[in-house]
């Protein structure tokens, strides 16, 4: 598997992680949950380009690749998770 499509599905499932993180801290507010979105985003960002910045073809390559993917995935994920929790808790 080429590089650029590990880091892609690597920041798929990094996205599904920080809407698991947004729900256990129970972020209910859009932009506190955004901004942890966000921070999630540039930290994992300094990670990966550790690992995949000799392996792609340019370097802003690794913060560029599946940024798309992510922020869909975690606010898909996090609007699951969240519902989910509400109507477990009896809440909704």
């Amino acid at each position: 598997m080429e590089p650029s499509n590990v880091l892609y599905w690597i920041r798929v499932g990094l996205g599904i992680l920080a809407a698991v993180i947004c729900t256990l801290l129970r972020l209910d507010d859009f932009l506190s949950g955004l901004s942890l979105g966000i921070l999630f985003y540039v930290f994992t960002y300094y990670v990966l380009k550790r690992r995949f910045a000799t392996q792609v073809e340019k370097p802003s390559k690794v913060f560029t690749m599946g940024i798309g993917a992510y922020f869909m995935s975690w606010i898909v994920s996090w609007g699951l998770f969240y519902t989910l929790t509400l109507w477990i808790l009896g809440i909704v």
